[in-house]
């Protein structure tokens, strides 16, 4: 199983196949802060109002890649799905603009089912 096959859900549950090995929580963390000409442009996109897409196309890029990372611990434990995924994201809260985008969830052995 490749990082490209392994299944991932949200549910607790995969429809049509079955959990046959639970392997345990997997968890991935990717900490991002926005630059000084990133947080400039999302000032001025803040006072027109409406979506901030300097921190729109980070924090997508900050998800993918934490699914990446999570996907990669769970196949290295010898799963080939993920349940349960949930994904977080929090403001240290520093002072530094730095957000921590977190994804866990429940590595797993399935097959389908007959």
């Amino acid at each position: 199983c490749s990082a490209d096959e392994i299944l991932i859900v949200t549910t607790p549950m995969i429809t049509g196949y079955k959990i046959t090995k639970v392997l345990g929580i997997v968890t991935s963390l990717v900490p991002r802060t926005r630059g000084i000409l990133g947080r400039f442009i999302a000032s001025w996109q803040s006072i027109r109002g409406g979506e901030i897409s300097a921190f729109t196309s980070e924090l997508e890029k900050a998800r993918m890649e934490v699914i990446e990372k999570l996907k990669a611990k769970a196949l290295k434990s010898g799963a080939n799905a993920i349940v349960g995924l949930d994904i977080e994201t929090s403001d240290l809260g520093l002072g530094a603009g730095v957000v921590v985008i977190s994804a866990t969830g429940t590595a797993v052995i399935v097959e389908p089912e007959n």
